[in-house]
This record gives structure tokens, sequence and C-alpha cells, in this order.
């Protein structure tokens, strides 16, 4: 079927396993636009996909703008579907960790996200890639990578899930001898947990990069030198950074790790298993994504 050349059209890349199962995401969306004039082409994560494959859809399909339905993986895989491209992403968040979308002041609510998903503005923003992964908002090195693995083998989720998850991190996760190559120089030191970071804050809201900005021609990296179960749980949910005393930030375009031990890495919310090396390097303009008209990155 040819469209009307006025008609909009808008590519939504669905994970329905993502967030509450009381909420059919395809059908919220269907639900929403049933009377906007706008043209939908969905694609549903029942199963993984071709990155290549799903490119050559968004552009076959002639979409104005791409909508990533799901958790922080969804929105990953959308980001990378469209770097090189002038379509800007926008998110409806509804997975467990909703990151990027905490980053950029999504409304939680469906027909909020949404209504931004049309009438936000697109803004071209930085993205990193860690070891050969694409990452638009936060990766790290250590105890936070840990608590990502042992959190997501938890059947209870929320408080207790996390709670328990931070201290069997606690007690099972040594800190790490880290040497860390960039522009300005090298550092060595010991480490809990190095965050490479683009964005600023975790999905739960928490500041571990309070000097960041996406739209600048640099990412930072935090050295976190020591944690306890009390910080932890503060950062967790009082929404309140570590301790400036226990950390160092650097500003680079490129990043080098070697850890005298295999370490855990995330990358985007994403367990990635145990490295001693870690390469980062700056992409910048990668990705265009929509936020609050009054918002800032």
């Amino acid at each position: 079927m040819s469209l009307d050349q006025d008609q909009k059209s808008l590519f939504c890349i669905v994970n329905q396993g993502s967030g509450s199962d009381e909420i059919n995401l395809t059908q919220a969306i269907r639900e929403f636009f049933k009377e906007s004039g706008y043209h939908l082409h969905f694609l549903e994560l029942t199963r993984k996909f071709d990155k290549d494959w799903i490119r050559e859809e968004i552009q076959r399909s002639g979409a104005e703008r791409v909508i990533a339905a799901g958790g922080d993986g969804t929105v990953k895989l959308a980001a990378e579907c469209l770097t090189g491209t002038d379509i800007p992403l926008a998110i409806l968040p509804a997975g467990s960790a909703n990151g990027m979308a905490t980053e950029l002041q999504i409304p939680a609510g469906v027909d909020e996200a949404l209504q931004l998903a049309i009438g936000g503005v697109p803004t071209k923003v930085h993205a990193v890639l860690v070891n050969g992964e694409f990452c638009i908002h936060l990766a790290d090195l250590g105890f936070n990578a840990f608590l990502v693995k042992k959190f997501d083998s938890l059947s209870h989720r929320g408080m207790l899930g996390y709670a328990k998850a931070a201290w069997h991190a606690l007690w099972n996760h040594r800190k790490m001898e880290v040497t860390l190559k960039m522009e300005e120089g090298t550092v060595t030191s010991q480490a809990a947990m190095v965050v490479i970071a683009n964005a600023t804050m975790y999905g739960t809201g928490v500041k571990i990069n309070p000097v960041g900005k996406l739209t600048d021609d640099l990412f930072e990296v935090v050295l976190v030198k020591e944690y306890s179960l009390a910080e932890v749980l503060k950062m967790r949910f009082s929404r309140r950074g570590f301790n400036p005393k226990k950390v160092e930030f650097f500003q680079t375009r490129e990043l080098r790790i070697r850890s005298k031990h295999p370490a855990h890495l995330q990358v985007d919310g994403e367990y990635q298993g145990k490295v001693q090396t870690l390469e980062a390097k700056l992409i910048p303009a990668a990705i265009q994504l929509v936020r609050p008209p009054d918002g800032s990155v």
C-alpha cells in the first residue's frame, strides 16, 4: 500500500516482555494513535533480529521517528539501528530499568511518553563503544556489574531483591587493581568499580556522573575507590551519589583499562561477563534522541 505524502509514519520497536504483564504495549500504542492520522509499523521483539535487517525495515517504512517501547536493552538495540541516520529515537519506558528514559526525563505514563514521542525535541547525542558494544547510557567494570549479574538471577525484584543482590555483592566482590590509560595520562589505583559514563545517572535516579553532558565531545570515567552496604543502599534509595572523597572523575575521548584480575562488566544494563582489558572510544553525534522541549542534556 502506498502512503499519502502527507501521512506521517512511525516505526515502533516493541519488547512485550518488558515491564508489567498487565499492559500490552502494542495495543496501548495502537489505541493512542488510532485517530491521529499516523501510519504505524511494528516490530515485536519475540526473537533475536539481525540489526542490518531492522535498519532496512526502518528505512523502507519511511518512518519519521522510531519509538523504542521497552527497557534499556530495547533502547540500545534501536539506537544501534539508527546510528548514521537522521531519524530521531523516542522512548516509551517499560523495563525494570529505564536508565536513558530517566536521564532524558521521559514520563513513566504510556500516554504522556507517547505524546512526548511525537512532540518532543530531537537532540544529537554521543555514544561510546565499549569493548565493541554500543553504549548510550552507562557501562561499568566491577561492583555494580557484579550486582547486575546477581540481581538478574533473583526471583525477587524491587527493594528486597536489590538489597539481597547488594548484600551478596558486598560479601563476594573483591576490589580491583586497575590501570586507566586516557588522553590526559595514566592512573593506577585500587577500585570498587570504574564507570564509563556517557550519561549522568542510573535508572534508579542515582547521579553517578554530575559533570556529564550527552551533547559534548567527551565521556566521563568515574573511579569509585571504596563502598559499603550503607553507601550502596543510600545511592539506590535516596538518590544520593557516592562520597566525593572516595571518587575521582576524568574526561576523555578514549580509554583503556587493564585489571590485574578478570572483572565483571555490564553495558547499558546488560551483563557482558568477566574481562581483564577494556577499551572505550567516543562516537560523536551518534544518535538523535527525543527529549522534553524544556529539558536539557
